[in-house]
């Protein structure tokens, strides 16, 4: 019996899910159209995907330098020896 509840909430969820992407692709068009007549034209928010996308270029940016750094002082103690 646990298991017909679980799947009928699972399938509910799903439902919903369905029922809110379609809402939101319907009402695009009008949203688009507000906003050219109001002017409140807006870039899009980054996603979380681009988000950290950004964070780990800079975080890669910032250990490449400090490997560059060391490097730099690695040979230069090799070299005064």
């Amino acid at each position: 019996m646990n298991r017909h509840f679980e799947d009928a909430r699972y399938y509910l969820k799903r439902a919903g899910e369905m029922a809110l992407k379609g809402v939101r692709d319907e009402l695009e068009p009008v949203e688009q159209r507000a906003r050219e007549l109001t002017g409140r034209e807006e870039e899009p928010e980054p996603t979380r995907a681009e988000k950290a996308r950004t964070d780990v270029d800079r975080v890669r940016a910032k250990v490449e330098r400090e490997v560059e750094d060391a490097v730099t002082t690695a040979r230069e103690r090799l070299a005064s020896r």
